[in-house]
C-alpha cells in the first residue's frame, strides 16, 4: 500500500480526534502543565513505538510542548488512526506510521524513527527496543533509557536482561499500579468489547464467550462480557489465576474442552499457540475469534487465514474450513480492540502516559546512575499519577493523622 498521502482534511480530522482525547485527558494535561514552564526536554530527542491513536497524539504533543524533538511509528502495522498521524505531522512531529502497513515497511518505520538518534525511547511491544539493541545499524546510538508500554513488551526486556545483554535501564511503565490495574484491566476490557461489536454486531447475551488468559487483561474482557449477559468460560495454565477465576464465578477449563462450546473466543495471554487449529477443528459453526493481545501469534492466523473467503464486515474475515464449517476471524488475529476499534477510552490512557511522561523525565534526570537493568516505575510516580486521577474525577480521599502514623510506625 505505502504511506498515504496525508492532506488538510485528514490534518482537520485528526486535530478534532486529539482535540476530543486531551479534553478527556485532564491527569495527563496536569502533569505536563506542572513542567511546562521549565521546557526539562529541550534537546532531547524522544523516540515513540506507540499505537498511533487520538489518545497518543496528547502524549506526543505534550512531551513536544516540553521542548522534545519527537519521532514516532506504529506499535503494530493495523493500528494506526491515519487521521491522527496526519494531525502530528502538520505540528512538526517526524511521523512514520500509516495504517495497514506491511511487515517490511512496519520494520522499516521503526528504523526511520531510530535514524533520528533517540536519546530516550517509550516503546509498546519492545520491537524497538529489540532493534536497537541487536540490529548492528543502532548499537552506537547513546541511550539514556527507555520505557515500556506493555506485558509483552516486559516479558522480551526481560529475557535480553537475563541474558545479560541490556544496554541501558528500561522503565517497566505496564508494571506500574496506576497502569496495569486500570489501562489493562478496564481499557481493554471496555474496548473488546467495542471491537466485537463493531466487527460482528452480533448479540453478546447469551452467548458463551471463551476468555483465555485470566490476568489483568483477561479478567478486565471476563468482567465486561458478563455484563453484556455473556456466559464467561476462562482457560488458564495458571493455578493460582485459574482458582482465582473460579472463585469469581466463571467456569473454567482446558482449551480443548471449551473449543466445541464456545460461541466467541478472545485470547489475552502474551503467548503463542493458545488456538490451534485442533481447537479450530472442534469449534462450532460460526464462531468468532479475536484476539487482544500485543502480537499476532495467540490464534493460529496464518492457518485460518488460508481458507478466507472474503471480508465480510470491516475487520472481519470469513473463513471457510475443509468440510464446511465457517470461523469468523478479528482483526486477522492482531489487537482486535485496535484493528477493529479505536483502542482505549481516553481517560484510561491518560493515566498510563502520565506514568510514561513522568518516567521519562525521571531518566533524563538519574541518567548514568540507573544501570543496565529493568526496574518498576519509582513509587513516588505512581502514587501521583493516583493523587492526579483521583483529582480528576473529583474524588477526595482521608490522610492518617499524626497518632495513626505514629501506631502504624510502632511496634
Amino acid at each position: 500500500m505505502g504511506r498515504p498521502r496525508y492532506t488538510k482534511k485528514m490534518a482537520e480530522d485528526g486535530r478534532r480526534s486529539y482535540e476530543w482525547a486531551r479534553s478527556h485527558m485532564s491527569i495527563l494535561e496536569n502533569t505536563i502543565s506542572r513542567h511546562k514552564k521549565a521546557a526539562p526536554l529541550r534537546g532531547v530527542t524522544l523516540g515513540f513505538c506507540l499505537h498511533i491513536t487520538k489518545e497518543t497524539s496528547v502524549l506526543l504533543m505534550g512531551a513536544k510542548s516540553l521542548g522534545a524533538t519527537v519521532a514516532c511509528c506504529g506499535g503494530n502495522p493495523l493500528t494506526t488512526q491515519d487521521d491522527v498521524a496526519a494531525f502530528l505531522a502538520s505540528q512538526g512531529i517526524h511521523v512514520y506510521a500509516w495504517a495497514n502497513q506491511t511487515p517490511k515497511e512496519y520494520d522499516r518505520c521503526i528504523e526511520m524513527v531510530l535514524g533520528h538518534r533517540p536519546s530516550i525511547l517509550t516503546d509498546d511491544g519492545a520491537d524497538m527496543n529489540i532493534k536497537a539493541h541487536f540490529d548492528d545499524r543502532f548499537k552506537g546510538l547513546e541511550i539514556h533509557g527507555a520505557t515500556e508500554e506493555t506485558t509483552a513488551g516486559v516479558t522480551r526486556i526481560r529475557a535480553v536482561e537475563r541474558k545479560g545483554l541490556l544496554r541501558y535501564p528500561v522503565i517497566l511503565v505496564n508494571n506500574a499500579h496506576t497502569k496495569h490495574l486500570f489501562d489493562n484491566r478496564y481499557g481493554t476490557g471496555q474496548s473488546t468489547i467495542d471491537g466485537l461489536l463493531r466487527s460482528m454486531n452480533l448479540l453478546m447475551a447469551s452467548k458463551r464467550v471463551v476468555v483465555s488468559g485470566y490476568g489483568w487483561v483477561g479478567r478486565g474482557v471476563a468482567e465486561r462480557c458478563r455484563g453484556m449477559g455473556s456466559r464467561v468460560i476462562v482457560t488458564e495454565v495458571d493455578p493460582v489465576r485459574a482458582l482465582e477465576a473460579h472463585m469469581d464465578g466463571f467456569d473454567v477449563m482446558p482449551m480443548s474442552r471449551a473449543a466445541p462450546l464456545g460461541d466467541v473466543f478472545v485470547t489475552c495471554t502474551g503467548m503463542s499457540g493458545i488456538i490451534r487449529r485442533e481447537h479450530m477443528r472442534r469449534m462450532r459453526d460460526g464462531a468468532v475469534l479475536a484476539n487482544v493481545g500485543h502480537f499476532d501469534v495467540e490464534i493460529d492466523s496464518r492457518f485460518l487465514l488460508r481458507y478466507r473467503k472474503a471480508e465480510v464486515r470491516p475487520g472481519l474475515d470469513e473463513c471457510r474450513l475443509p468440510g464446511g464449517r465457517t470461523l469468523y476471524l478479528v482483526g486477522k488475529g492482531r489487537l482486535a480492540n485496535l484493528v477493529a476499534a479505536e483502542g482505549h477510552p481516553p481517560e484510561v490512557m491518560a493515566q498510563s502516559f502520565s506514568n510514561q511522561i513522568l518516567s521519562i523525565l525521571y531518566i533524563l534526570k538519574n541518567r548514568g546512575r540507573l544501570g543496565n537493568r529493568v526496574m518498576d516505575v519509582p513509587e513516588q510516580i505512581d502514587r501521583q499519577v493516583a493523587r492526579d486521577a483521583l483529582a480528576a474525577m473529583g474524588v477526595g480521599i482521608d490522610r492518617l493523622t499524626g497518632e495513626q502514623r505514629g501506631y502504624a510506625e510502632s511496634w
